[in-house]
């Protein structure tokens, strides 16, 4: 009786680690699900008319052969870049018109920029020098040091918002 426990035991070890090291079934490529004419089922690996691949949670097909890497191009030997070539497709914008781009978009950043200093200089007003008035539902100090940071916090968003659109500012030709 002892050694059948023992042997019990042991094969529960063995299943156990067994388990544990197992990852599951696993397919190896898609699977298809065919119906034929009389509207018989089939599962199969195998691609043919009347065959509809089938999307299986946790199965990631394989990925398409990849074209080989294209090779890097040699810099001259002066140490100068190499120019860089833009496909033929690619959209070209004359001077004026990305100019008048550019002006644009520093008219729009300059309004944003407006905007943030405006409210930068309400949210100092109200924020009083890190003594705003207490409103009424703040009876309880907790709730007013709260306020004053998320106040603080908000003051300072502003003016890193407001350095961030000097700079794109800045940034424009």
């Amino acid at each position: 009786m002892r050694t059948t426990l023992r042997l019990l035991q042991r094969f529960a070890i063995v299943l156990a680690a067994g388990l544990a090291l197992h990852n599951g079934a696993q397919a190896q490529g898609a699977v298809y699900k065919c119906v034929d004419d009389q509207g018989r089922v089939e599962f199969t690996d195998t691609s043919r008319k009347g065959c509809k691949a089938l999307d299986l949670p946790g199965y990631a097909p394989p990925a398409p052969p990849r074209a080989s890497a294209p090779i890097p191009a040699v810099r001259p030997p002066n140490g100068s870049p190499a120019p860089v070539a833009s496909p033929t497709s690619f959209p070209r914008v004359d001077t004026a018109q990305q100019r008048a781009r550019d002006d644009d978009r520093r008219e729009i950043l300059n309004d944003e920029l407006r905007i943030e200093q405006k409210k930068l200089a309400d949210l100092r007003r109200d924020f009083n020098g890190g003594e705003p008035e207490r409103q009424g539902n703040e009876r309880n100090y907790a709730k007013y040091q709260e306020r004053v940071a998320s106040m603080r916090d908000e003051i300072g968003r502003t003016e890193r918002n407001i350095e961030a659109l000097q700079r794109e500012i800045s940034n424009i030709r």
